[in-house]
């Protein structure tokens, strides 16, 4: 029998590519049952094998001779994670990848399967890890096959970038990202949780794990410090008013000093919006539930807003690990966003725009269509200095090992 870590890895494959579930959902529910050191397994298993799908199915049609859609949809998946360990992971014993993945099929009731799938896993074995390897990555469209991303993606950094610095961020993805929490400067508890201060930003601590007790206790908060860096140029100070438009799960309206309305337009996520902010003492935050493209009328006046806006997710590809196979641009919402956050700001007040992604259609042009104009943020941060235009900030995976952000303040009129 197969181990429960792999039969959980391969539960998230069938969910993720089979039926559309979002991968972190799909693991929560079916890894309920693991212990620590299996969960940690099914995790790095399942996440692994969804972020490099696109190159593991090129090693499975190229070495066992057969298009992967035509196979049963728990074949398939069993395929891609022997196939992943083979590739990718080194302390794990072929022998085992590829008897455990055939155990995954024969589990399935597909006797009539495990044969030529077991063919496929000794072929596997001995050329998946050359063929990844010997990829070629001369073009944007090669590199994308190489590093396992959607074209479009590979195409716009290639074009944004450069070849050079586009690989670059496509391997940087690939890596395990950082492990980083904010110290909850509300509570004095806090001082006892360990790990290594960030020396760029005050509240950063990075460690080895997120302690759950601490997290439970509300003395840390998980938040990279790309994320975190958005949080702090806000510049929210007491005595103001500040409107967060786009504020579930709540990590950077937590950390805004002042008075705080954080809107949130799903009641589920509004619901669990308020729950942080009680476990984090957030007193200051009042969450309303509304749709921020249509607000209350009485929400006005505000000293700064904070637009953290939804988007294409290009800079935080490698803490979710199948949003590059469902990610696209929003620049039309970013754009409605930021002019709700103009009329509701008062004159002279400030806009925040932020967004986790790292292409110029829903970076610098949205701000640029705003006709607003941009207070610096160099001098504050010139570390994290946007490379072309230094008014802005830009946060970038493979410089500054975290998640990659653009950052820019406005001044309203």
């Amino acid at each position: 029998m197969s181990s429960p870590a792999r039969r959980v890895a391969q539960q998230v494959l069938l969910r993720v590519f089979e039926q559309g579930a979002y991968a972190d959902r799909a693991f929560a529910g079916a890894a309920r049952s693991l212990d620590e050191r299996e969960r940690a397994f099914a995790q790095q298993l399942a996440y692994g094998t969804v972020q490099r799908v696109r190159t593991l199915d090129h090693a499975i049609e190229s070495l066992g001779g057969r298009a992967v859609k035509r196979f049963d949809p728990p074949v398939r998946a069993a395929l891609r994670l022997g196939a992943y360990q083979l590739a990718y992971l080194d302390g794990v014993p072929a022998r085992a990848a590829v008897n455990e993945s055939v155990e995954l099929v024969r589990t399935a009731r597909l006797e009539r399967a495990v044969g030529f799938a077991n063919a496929i896993l000794r072929r596997l074995a001995e050329g998946a890890r050359p063929l990844v390897e010997n990829l070629l990555e001369r073009t944007a469209t090669e590199a994308a096959l190489k590093h396992s991303y959607p074209d479009w993606a590979a195409e716009l950094w290639w074009r944004e970038r450069g070849a050079e610095e586009a690989l670059a961020l496509m391997r940087a993805q690939n890596e395990p990202p950082e492990t980083v929490v904010r110290i909850n400067r509300r509570k004095p508890e806090a001082a006892r949780v360990k790990g290594a201060p960030d020396p760029e930003l005050p509240d950063a601590l990075h460690v080895e794990r997120v302690d759950e007790a601490a997290l439970e206790e509300g003395l840390v908060w998980p938040q990279t410090r790309g994320s975190q860096l958005a949080g702090l140029a806000v510049g929210a100070r007491e005595g103001e008013r500040t409107l967060d438009l786009c504020a579930a799960p709540g990590g950077k309206a937590t950390q805004l000093a002042g008075e705080v309305v954080a809107v949130e337009k799903h009641p589920g996520r509004a619901r669990q919006l308020e729950e942080n902010c009680e476990r984090l003492g957030a007193t200051n935050v009042t969450v309303v539930s509304a749709d921020a493209l249509d607000l209350p009328a009485e929400l006005t006046g505000f000293d700064r807003v904070l637009v953290d806006a939804p988007c294409s997710g290009l800079g935080v590809l490698n803490s979710r690990a199948d949003l590059r196979w469902r990610a696209r641009p929003l620049p039309q919402l970013q754009r409605d966003l930021l002019r709700v956050a103009a009329e509701r700001v008062r004159p002279g007040g400030t806009v925040l725009y932020s967004v986790c992604t790292l292409s110029a259609e829903e970076n610098e042009d949205v701000v640029d269509a705003t006709g607003l104009s941009p207070e610096s943020l160099a001098d504050e941060w010139p570390q994290f200095r946007h490379p072309a235009r230094p008014e802005f900030l830009l946060t970038l995976p493979h410089r500054h090992r975290t998640s990659g952000f653009f950052i820019a303040r406005l001044r309203v009129p």
